[in-house]
């Protein structure tokens, strides 16, 4: 008899510890959950230009929250889509997009970008400010710029192509403008990313040539012309290098990422590229070698943006998430996920509910490199078409995850949180710790009902994440009292963890 109990007790332990890997790997206690906020042509805030100042603050707030209930841990914010700003720039106009004009600001005055930044942090949320860096006008024969915009003041760097308007990538003055842009606000506000997209060579039309060969004849480069490919991407590499050096310069902990195409070259042109059939990629028609990006470390993290479903034959989403996952060189990776195609009338029954979301989902967490997921774009959640928000609450993100850490920044651990005690009000009872925090310092609060050995990371154990040294504890609902152990670590800009602090147990 003795024998078959512990024969019992044995298989009910690897059974639990079964249980407990999968849900780890179905719940990451790390993983980048983000959204990106675009406000060109107020797709997604304002929703409107010229809202009345304070509705606009209500529509950010309620946003923040939205994502936040989802389990969302970051936030994408278009900071300058076209040479101008969604934020008080003393370099480039105000955005038409906020007050229905550009060039003029808020009135009442607030700065977008620092509520944001500041609404952002108070939910322990990260702010990526989102930046195109050539885009000068979209739909230049319909929009009216403000004199004090580049195509009025220099003219001589932009190219007209298609409807719309660029900077000239070839142009040293570009690269040293782009990159005086971005590192104002850096220098400026306390963002946790500058990102950009997958707009840098313009796509190509059929038919229209890029204007830029006097340009490549004053500034060759040591390129011959039959090399000119080769040589606009040599433009974006100068560019990214630029402002990949700005950055540090200033804030060693900022991260730089891009979220490219999802194509960086069909196999059918390069070995080395996946088994897609898509008909512009970032290499051959973007003249952006992301790959040599990563590297030479030149990107902190990677989001390449695979919109398609799992499936589709020309771009397939699986196979761009596995190439991907074989193509990071290291750096952080997440897949970028396009919600916005979801629809209930979509002629592609794939986009017609959530399914398609969860399978993706459920594909990046069985990729070894893949850390997260962005989602295109934050209307959707808003709107909520399918019910995502039903599914990501219920099924995706049930427990709150960390930012991933970044190999690529430099960081170490802090110190733990100290004197814990508990504060009591009636049947009100409230956790308090001391600290000796830094800038950009958070605290997370476990709870558990036994052990703590084995179990810090199971995001199901995390009771709160906040930037206070205080928190009220949730009141036993249980007919009779219960034991609770409670411990806490302090995390800093850079997302590494503390040693844990002394453990605390409750009976209540």
């Amino acid at each position: 008899m003795r024998s078959k109990k512990y024969l019992f007790l044995l298989l009910v332990f690897f059974f639990t510890l079964t249980v407990n890997i999968n849900a780890q790997k179905n719940n990451p206690k790390r993983e980048m959950r983000a959204v990106w906020v675009a406000t060109v042509y107020n797709i997604d805030w304002p929703t409107r230009f010229g809202l009345p100042v304070e509705e606009q603050k209500r529509e950010l707030i309620e946003m923040l929250d939205r994502h936040k209930k989802n389990g969302m841990n970051a936030i994408v914010y278009q900071v300058r889509p076209a040479c101008d700003a969604m934020y008080d720039s003393k370099l480039e106009p105000w955005a038409k997009w906020i007050t229905g004009m550009q060039g003029k600001a808020p009135d009442p005055y607030y700065d977008p970008l620092e509520m944001m930044v500041e609404e952002c942090h108070k939910r322990n949320m990260e702010l990526h400010a989102w930046f195109n860096p050539y885009r000068a006008v979209s739909n230049y024969e319909n929009f009216k710029l403000d004199s004090s915009h580049i195509a009025i003041t220099h003219p001589e760097m932009i190219i007209a192509y298609g409807k719309n308007k660029h900077l000239d990538p070839g142009l040293p003055e570009t690269r040293d403008y782009v990159s005086s842009v971005v590192a104002d606000v850096v220098r400026r506000y306390d963002i946790d990313a500058v990102h950009m997209d997958d707009y840098f060579y313009p796509y190509k039309i059929e038919g229209e040539e890029f204007a830029d060969h006097e340009t490549f004849m004053k500034y060759p480069l040591n390129f011959s012309h039959e090399a000119i490919d080769d040589w606009r991407r040599n433009n974006v590499d100068l560019a990214i290098q630029q402002i990949q050096d700005s950055i540090k310069a200033l804030k060693p902990w900022v991260q730089f990422g891009i979220s490219p195409f999802g194509v960086w070259r069909n196999r059918s042109m390069d070995p080395k590229g996946s088994d897609t059939q898509s008909n512009q990629t970032n290499y051959d028609d973007l003249y952006a070698d992301i790959l040599k990006w990563l590297k030479n470390g030149w990107i902190d993290y990677v989001t390449p943006q695979a919109y398609w479903y799992i499936g589709f034959e020309i771009a397939d989403h699986q196979k761009i998430a596995e190439w991907w996952d074989t193509n990071s060189y290291g750096r952080n990776l997440y897949i970028g996920h396009g919600v916005h195609r979801l629809d209930k009338d979509s002629k592609y029954k794939e986009w017609q509910s959530s399914k398609e979301i969860i399978r993706q989902l459920k594909l990046s967490r069985s990729l070894s490199n893949v850390s997260g997921n962005f989602y295109f774009s934050s209307k959707v959640f808003m709107k909520d078409p399918v019910e995502i928000n039903k599914t990501l609450q219920e099924s995706i993100y049930p427990y709150p995850a960390l930012i991933p850490i970044n190999p690529a920044i430099p960081g170490n651990k802090p110190e733990p949180p100290f004197k814990l005690e508990v504060l009591t009000d009636l049947d009100i009872y409230k956790l308090k710790w001391e600290h000796n925090a830094e800038p950009g310092t958070y605290y997370v609060v476990y709870r558990f009902k036994r052990r703590i050995k084995g179990k810090m990371d199971d995001p199901a154990n995390i009771l709160i994440i906040t930037n206070d040294k205080m928190c009220e504890l949730p009141k036993n609902h249980f007919p009779r009292r219960r034991k609770y152990k409670y411990v806490i670590t302090a995390l800093g800009r850079t997302h590494h963890e503390s040693d844990l602090s002394e453990i605390i147990t409750l009976k209540y």
